[in-house]
């Protein structure tokens, strides 16, 4: 499988590339941002924009692909609700349809989060506008959209988030991880079983649309299997 991949920079997107390069069945990754990975593999190549929201100038680029990743995302503290909405929602918005349009035969799948409001009418910013960002995803003319809910992650494989405060908790509590993901399993998932999970509906679909944490793990753990 051909996969384009959206925020290979961040601790998801780090993740996902990660079991891209492992999984057998990839052949190939593109990953498309504003800045360079710093990644080197055989199976993998960059393709670096100014603006991620218009990629009209590389539209020859990205015909054939099997599935895009969008992990790309930004946390909503201390952001208004409109910025929140440009980034969130319009640049996802902007980059699926060109897709769309290129790709009918594509598999998407989005990192939203867990407790997404889907009514788009709840109190809480960012679930009302994650939730908007879904439902219009799923209008889309793909060949599948899965929407991915995870609640807490914990970055596995040396990923490491550039948010300085968030890294700095992860570091303390990686010594108890393994309890933590125990205790908490219906709101806590690993960043290796998000990627292996993504794989795995390219690979073989899914039941629904909306994944939650547990949908996330069963997946992951299936898709181990493949890995090279």
């Amino acid at each position: 499988m051909k996969i384009l991949l959206f925020g290979a920079t961040g601790m998801v997107g780090q993740s996902v590339l990660i079991e891209c390069l492992r999984d057998q069945d990839v052949e190939k990754v593109v990953a498309i941002g504003r800045n360079s990975t710093g990644v080197q593999h055989e199976k993998f190549s960059e393709l670096i924009v100014p603006d991620v929201k218009d990629l009209s100038a590389h539209e020859a680029e990205l015909f054939q692909f099997d599935a895009c990743f969008f992990c790309l995302g930004i946390s909503s503290v201390g952001m208004g609700e409109e910025k929140y909405t440009a980034i969130t929602y319009d640049i996802t918005m902007a980059v699926a349809e060109l897709l769309a349009r290129l790709n009918n035969n594509m598999t998407f799948t989005y990192v939203t989060g867990q407790s997404t409001d889907s009514t788009e009418k709840g109190k809480v910013m960012w679930a009302r506008v994650k939730g908007k960002t879904e439902n219009d995803l799923l209008k889309l003319p793909f060949k599948a959209v899965y929407l991915f809910r995870p609640g807490a992650i914990i970055p596995m494989n040396g990923v490491r988030s550039k948010t300085k405060l968030y890294q700095f908790f992860y570091t303390i509590m990686r010594p108890f991880n393994p309890l933590i993901k125990r205790v908490f399993s219906k709101s806590i998932v690993d960043s290796e079983m998000i990627g292996r999970s993504m794989i795995e509906v390219v690979r073989n679909g899914y039941e629904k649309p909306v994944l939650e944490n547990a949908d996330i793990i069963a997946l992951g753990n299936n898709a181990s299997n493949h890995s090279q």
